[in-house]
């Protein structure tokens, strides 16, 4: 039986081990890694999408002014 498992794996492809039993997707990622990322994102400006307003975080824009406003 393992042979046929083994043949049919390569042939079809493995199952996916990243859905919990209730369907829902997990990581398997160190809590350290989790953390880095979270503090990354919290403390770093460039990678905190709250402050993206489509040009670079931080940085001030000039916006192109229309004749019609004062």
């Amino acid at each position: 039986m393992g042979i046929l498992k083994s043949i049919g794996d390569f042939l079809f492809g493995k199952d996916p081990q990243i859905f919990d039993n209730n369907g829902n997707i997990i990581h398997k990622h160190p809590k350290k890694l989790w953390e880095s990322w979270s503090n990354r994102i919290k403390n770093d400006a460039e990678y905190n999408w709250r402050n993206h307003t489509g040009n670079r975080a931080g940085h001030e824009t000039n916006p192109i002014k229309s004749p019609d406003k004062k």
